[in-house]
């Protein structure tokens, strides 16, 4: 009896520890969950749990920085945004052609852009890839032929000196890019002089457009010294191939500070004159408006008297004209030594009488040739030249590989000329005896002669024909008539 009450006893112990034990594990619980209620010790309903609020969706990853623009390139906007840019819009104030070819200058700034900003980016290519100068190129040859196809254009000056100043761009062969460049702009002082006296008292924007071209180069020669003072330099180091930089700069968005796109190619200088004529003709009575009207009491055809004493009244007026000084004779002059330099980007070719040898150079784009007193010589002009001048020489021969602009001859008898490859235009003037062969890469050649006589052109046969070289001469004879009142020159023939 007395074992049987233990084991009752021993029973109860133990449901008391298990109900313990489950109050002290919801106790323990309600501790570690603040949201669940905290147990009073008698069962209640259990309350449902509060949800989490959503966790915010990350933010996206940052786009890359662009890559900053170099400071060489951010000097260079600056130049082409501040003085460029006031070269361009005096041009468009003179409009037409000055107008046409300022915009050239400009796309031609921003291509050097592109080629500077190529050289930050590429390590030196060897040999330079043609497509990182064909933007350059194609700016530069507009600019040269609005200047040879409107020579008679009263703004030739204007013309001129643009042509002669645009081959500084072509800076980046040279070891001392600053001291070429401010060579540049005596070449261009040349032609801007003579737009500064014309233009003086005339009109002031002339003179301004003038001014704010010299000042585009002077400002190219500061740049120049203070980015590239020894020639230009490439990321060797860590650069690119060329072709992927200039990928590269082309899909890439606009930099800050840098100009728009490249503009259209002007359009073809005939146009303009076309126009500017049909301006003239729509005018009518008011072309003559400005004419003065003269009185029937002073006019000479219906007052004898008058033309007797307009010529004595006329002798007083005009001074004569002071003797002109005759030049030296030949065997009188002191003889110079022969002469082949090349100073700035000009070639001088100067004294040569009778070589013996072939004066031989080797040109490049951005450099000219002058060639003086050379009798009975033979010059070899070799690579691509910009342009070649030559005068006072006799018996010269000269043989040219192509050339940018013109070649001029001025005032030298029997002279013979021989072109390979490319050469826009030939000027004579004054020149006695000439024979031009053409090859025929240069059958495109436009030639222009003045008081020129005795002038030959000889064609090469067609290809692949045994035909004989044709030489045509240049006519001499000119008629002039009138015609339905306007005068009309045509070209006298001689047959047989």
């Amino acid at each position: 009896m007395a074992s049987a009450n233990n084991m009752h006893n021993f029973t109860t112990l133990i449901k008391r520890l298990e109900a313990a034990t489950s109050r002290l594990e919801d106790m323990a619980m309600n501790l570690d969950d603040p949201n669940i209620p905290k147990s009073t010790g008698t069962p209640t309903a259990t309350s449902p749990a509060v949800p989490e609020p959503p966790k915010p969706a990350p933010p996206p990853p940052a786009a890359p920085a662009a890559a900053p623009i170099p400071p060489q390139i951010q000097d260079f906007d600056a130049l082409i945004k501040g003085d460029v840019q006031n070269f361009v819009n005096l041009g468009e104030k003179i409009g037409g052609l000055v107008a046409e070819q300022s915009k050239a200058v400009l796309q031609a700034f921003q291509a050097e852009r592109t080629y500077l900003y190529v050289s930050t980016k590429a390590k030196k290519p060897e040999p330079q890839p043609v497509e990182l100068m064909t933007d350059l190129h194609k700016a530069s040859d507009n600019i040269n032929n609005l200047r040879e196809s409107n020579r008679a254009s009263p703004l030739f000056n204007h013309l001129s000196a643009v042509a002669e100043g645009i081959v500084a761009l072509g800076w980046f062969f040279e070891s001392k890019p600053a001291d070429f460049v401010v060579d540049i702009i005596g070449g261009i002082q040349y032609y801007g002089n003579k737009v500064l006296k014309e233009y003086k008292e005339k009109d002031r924007t002339h003179v301004e457009y003038i001014q704010a071209y010299y000042q585009n180069f002077k400002g190219l020669a500061a740049y120049l010294k203070k980015h590239y003072p020894k020639g230009l330099t490439w990321n060797d180091e860590s650069g690119v191939d060329v072709s992927e930089a200039l990928k590269q700069i082309k899909s890439g968005p606009t930099p800050a500070g840098a100009t728009g796109g490249v503009p259209p190619p002007p359009p073809l200088p005939l146009l303009f004159q076309l126009s500017m004529s049909l301006v003239a003709l729509n005018q009518g009575e008011e072309i003559t408006s400005g004419l003065r009207k003269v009185d029937k009491s002073q006019m000479t055809h219906k007052n004898p008297s008058l033309r007797a004493d307009s010529t004595s009244s006329s002798a007083v007026r005009s001074k004569s004209p002071a003797p002109s000084k005759k030049p030296k004779p030949e065997s009188m002059r002191t003889k110079k030594p022969p002469r082949k330099e090349l100073e700035g980007n000009k070639w001088l070719i100067e004294n040569f009488e009778a070589a013996d040898d072939i004066v031989e150079i080797s040109a490049a784009q951005n450099q000219s040739i002058l060639i003086s007193r050379c009798n009975k010589t033979i010059v070899k002009v070799n690579g691509k030249a910009n342009a070649i001048s030559i005068d006072n020489c006799n018996g010269l021969s000269i043989i040219v590989d192509s050339l940018v602009s013109c070649l001029d001859i001025i005032k030298s008898p029997k002279f013979a000329l021989q072109i390979d490859g490319v050469v826009p235009t030939i000027m004579l003037d004054q020149v006695d005896g000439a024979t031009i062969y053409l090859g025929q890469q240069s059958l495109a050649t436009e030639i222009f002669t003045s008081k020129c006589s005795a002038i030959n052109i000889t064609l090469p046969p067609k290809e692949g024909t045994d035909d004989d070289t044709k030489e045509c001469p240049v006519p001499e004879q000119l008629k002039s008539y009138i015609k339905d009142g306007v005068l009309v020159t045509e070209i006298v023939e001689h047959a047989g």
